[in-house]
């Protein structure tokens, strides 16, 4: 899809009515349309989509945001399709659109864009029933934003993924100033120990063992970092997710022992925190809000 098409898909969708039956190709979505009273409307998920609990029991599951059955989707005759650029594949889109499905793909960056987007949904289903919510949420977040200019920044390092090479040199995925989950924990107090670095490829040029090769049209917003550039940055802070990568108990131990000469580890500061808090946008949110500041305080 070209750059065009993705803007264009962007853009609120001109559809007669208020969707009838839609299709949720995104988890953090699937739990803002059911909390904001649009669940009704909901005729297929992702099996990736598990909030509210108990709520979702009798929808088809379509398969994964990435890999979603193509004619599954299709065969339901959804009104509306709510996609995301990051999580959905381009193909899958590509493919709706070809169909001549309505697609509405979401990509927020920053939590005000988040809370746009539930604006948003407001207009698609032509109702201000929810607003109150979504105000009361936006209140929340200036509240937290006001109230992190008062304390020092905490300056941490949160890792979404790790692996290594071939040669067994570990290495970690985490994310920068241009992504949600950075303004989120910005806005919550935090300090990105990574928010200038920018993904190189391939990937031994991210790991500073080969010249960079010229990716226009790559997404640099998540670099893969070294254990040196880490124990260079020193944070005060490291956040292990349950989720895009599910940071368990082995991962803590080994973060223990390569970066005990961090102030994080000295401090006994390295935590395990909810994935979907820092990384799904929606009414997921306000939960962020609430749970999240203790990390920095």
């Amino acid at each position: 899809m070209s750059k065009l098409d993705l803007v264009s898909l962007s853009k609120i969708p001109e559809l007669p009515k208020p969707p009838e039956r839609v299709v949720s190709l995104v988890p953090s979505m699937t739990e803002s349309l059911f909390e904001l009273g649009f669940g009704e409307s909901v005729v297929g998920i992702t099996d990736y989509c598990i909030y509210p609990a108990g709520a979702l029991d009798n929808l088809p599951r379509l398969g994964g945001p990435k890999n979603a059955d193509l004619d599954k989707i299709i065969d339901i005759k959804p009104d509306l399709v709510f996609g995301n650029q990051e999580e959905n594949s381009r193909q899958l889109i590509k493919g709706l659109v070809d169909a001549g499905v309505n697609v509405w793909l979401t990509f927020p960056q920053t939590v005000n864009q988040a809370v746009d987007i539930l604006r948003n949904l407001l207009a698609i289903y032509r109702t201000d029933d929810p607003v109150m919510l979504v105000n009361s949420l936006q209140m929340a977040l200036d509240w937290a934003s006001s109230a992190s200019q008062n304390q020092t920044k905490v300056r941490y390092f949160c890792p979404i993924w790790q692996d290594e090479t071939k040669g067994g040199e570990k290495w970690w995925m985490t994310f920068n100033q241009h992504t949600y989950t950075h303004d989120l924990l910005s806005t919550l107090g935090g300090e990105n120990v990574f928010a200038d670095r920018e993904r190189r490829y391939p990937l031994a040029a991210d790991l500073g063992e080969a010249k960079p090769e010229d990716r226009d049209e790559m997404d640099t917003r998540y670099p893969r970092v070294t254990q040196e550039e880490i124990e260079s940055a020193s944070p005060e802070l490291i956040l292990l997710p349950s989720e895009p990568f599910d940071f368990d108990e082995s991962h803590l131990q080994t973060i223990l022992e390569l970066f005990a000469g961090s102030p994080a580890v000295k401090n006994g500061r390295v935590l395990f925190v909810d994935g979907s808090l820092i990384t799904w946008h929606g009414t997921r949110l306000a939960k962020a809000v609430q749970e999240l500041p203790s990390l920095f305080a």
